[in-house]
């Protein structure tokens, strides 16, 4: 995302001006965002000394002020807003946050804050450990030996390949290397290199064990930051198996495994070892994450290596169900609270933000800062400063969800997923529309009156190789529905394929493709389809075009179809149902694929097409 214009003429004063007016500016936002109905944060008189000799003189400083939300008011005697006048300015005039503007979370009731006494304590030992733990992603010594687990050279040769295709797609791209690299990295640690833990395999048998509580940790684990360790009992063996919760990023690049904490922790020393800029993100609901500086963009990226998700900061309040209240990130250089960026729901927000009082965090976060910033130079402290007022822009600005951030957690067993809360409503059985997507000619298809599409389970992606081999992420992405399935990734198996969500007794998904509009219409069309089944597991597919329906294998061969001839579209569906057991939902599969295996792709389409 480019600086606005208003930001970007900002940027053109001089140093100190600019520096004052941002201190300003970002004060007038906090005061918003943290009391959006005390009527004097909500209002700024034209004639105020501050405004006159700090604001208006200077390029950029108003225009900010109006992406921000504020428009320029003229209060009559009676104290009701009237038309703007000529521009002028005088004591009567005002700029204000309107009501019905589109920052209209403003109108949320105030709520009163009641703090228990020790609160304050235990949050500031909350932002000291984390403003701590950042500094240890800056050692050289351990970004060498994070950068000697990383395939580097293989994951910016894919990044480059990515831009390349991106750009020869989208010419205006605004995307850069860095921003592909990014992808490449969260993909290679989730299915590479870290593994998720919800109960280690016994020592003794290697059969499942369950969490028994609590273990002491001994001299070698605290000097792994491990301060708890978990007992995994095994009621065969009768033995324990310990689990300590590593926090030191170096050991977790020996160990690799852990949860959501080991995860958000390595994962932000390996983007630091990358030169990356990168913040680690700490939810008070239980969950940590990663975000990364995209300069091309000129903005935080939110990156969940667990879901390996990018850009999908609502994921967590609307996918997985979550309670937000505070989420901040820690860098080398400055804490900031980001919890708006995360929330479409500020009001609810606000009412549980009632563990420390709110100038308090300010106060301390400003501190805080103020202490880790002392030695930067003049040109890192600008970077900062506009960075943090391209935020705060961010912050107030209305959300509404994308694709991808309406799922719930995919991390985890169920029965960890649901004890939290954090499963959305796709693991009850609820129907989950996929994107709706249409598979329709682009202008070169047409041209060529071929459509030629590929999906490879390991990359969790579609080549549309018709279309310049144009990619397309994420399983669900090319669907025209689905009910009760997901991508499944087994890091002890190093196997991946699409299942049914755990608990449900059916599910499908189907692709749809449209040549209607085009005025084309099948000549041929081949498809490959790869399925397995286990223990009574059932897969059937299915091709259907208006009343014609056809049952085909999945057998992984090439299959040719002449009942399709002359149709102008047509839907491919996969219907799992049947199994044994606990694990029912595993013994049928879609696309089983080696997570090493990155070349082959199980299900290709192909249709030759002609003019109707």
């Amino acid at each position: 995302m480019a600086l606005t214009p208003a930001v970007t003429e900002l940027c053109e004063n001089p140093n100190d001006v600019f520096f004052d007016v941002c201190k300003l500016l970002l004060s007038y936002a906090d005061n918003i965002l943290r009391d959006p109905n005390v009527e004097k944060y909500r209002s700024i008189q034209i004639g105020s000394p501050t405004f006159s000799s700090k604001l208006l003189p200077f390029s950029g400083a108003v225009e900010c002020l109006f992406e921000m939300g504020f428009e320029e008011v003229n209060r009559s005697l009676g104290g009701e807003p009237q038309p703007p006048p000529p521009p002028a300015t005088s004591s009567s005039s005002s700029w204000r946050i309107p009501r019905r503007s589109h920052a209209s979370w403003v109108t949320y009731k105030h709520v009163v804050l009641f703090v228990w006494q020790g609160g304050s304590k235990n949050f500031s030992g909350t932002l000291q450990s984390n403003f701590q733990r950042v500094l240890l992603y800056e050692n050289p010594e351990l970004q060498q030996k994070a950068r000697s687990c990383i395939p580097y050279k293989q994951l910016l040769y894919a990044a480059k390949q990515k831009l390349k295709l991106a750009q020869e797609a989208e010419t205006e791209c605004k995307l850069g290397e860095e921003d592909f690299l990014v992808l490449e990295l969260l993909r290679w640690f989730k299915h590479d290199f870290f593994s998720w833990v919800d109960c280690l395999p016994c020592n003794s048998c290697g059969g499942p064990t369950q969490n028994s509580g609590s273990l002491s940790p001994t001299i070698d684990d605290l000097r792994w930051g491990a301060q708890r360790v978990e007992n995994h009992y095994c009621q065969s063996c009768q033995l324990c198996t310990r689990f300590p919760r590593y926090n030191n990023p170096e050991q977790l690049l020996k160990t690799r495994r852990g949860r959501c904490g080991e995860w958000a922790n390595c994962f932000t020393l390996c983007c630091r070892a990358l030169c990356l800029e990168a913040r680690y993100i700490w939810d008070s609901t239980d969950h940590v994450w990663t975000e990364v500086y995209s300069v091309s963009q000129r903005r935080w990226l939110h990156c969940d290596p667990c879901e390996n998700i990018c850009d999908k900061p609502l994921l967590y309040e609307v996918g997985w169900g979550k309670k937000l209240s505070y989420i901040l990130a820690f860098s080398r250089d400055q804490v900031v609270d980001v919890t708006w960026r995360y929330s479409c729901k500020h009001p609810e927000v606000l009412s549980r933000r009632t563990n420390v009082q709110e100038t308090w965090l300010l106060h301390t976060i400003i501190g805080l800062n103020a202490l880790r910033q002392q030695s930067l130079g003049l040109d890192r402290k600008l970077e900062l400063a506009e960075r943090l007022l391209v935020e705060l822009v961010e912050f107030i600005s209305p959300k509404i969800p994308k694709q991808g951030e309406l799922g719930g957690r995919t991390s985890g067993s169920l029965g960890w997923r649901q004890a939290r809360g954090e499963t959305g409503d796709a693991d009850s059985g609820t129907i989950k529309q996929g994107t709706g997507y249409v598979f329709t000619p682009t202008e070169k298809e047409r041209r060529d009156k071929l459509i030629h599409v590929l999906y490879n389970t390991t990359k969790d992606q579609y080549c549309r190789i018709s279309n310049d081999f144009e990619i397309i992420h994420c399983w669900d992405r090319c669907a025209w529905n689905r009910e009760s399935v997901f991508r499944k990734v087994e890091n002890d198996w190093q196997m991946v394929y699409i299942a049914r969500i755990e608990g449900s007794s059916a599910g499908h998904i189907s692709w749809k493709f449209d040549f209607g509009p085009a005025k084309l219409s099948v000549k041929s069309v081949s498809i490959r389809a790869s399925s397995q089944t286990f223990n009574l597991g059932e897969v059937s597919w299915l091709l259907q075009s208006g009343m014609i329906t056809t049952e085909f294998s999945g057998d992984g061969s090439m299959q040719s179809f002449q009942c399709l001839n002359s149709s102008s579209e047509f839907t491919v569906t996969a219907q799992l149902r049947g199994g044994e057991g606990n694990a029912s939902w595993q013994h049928a599969q879609l696309f089983r694929q080696s997570l090493r295996d990155t070349e082959e792709s199980p299900f290709e389409i192909i249709i030759h097409l002609e003019n109707t």
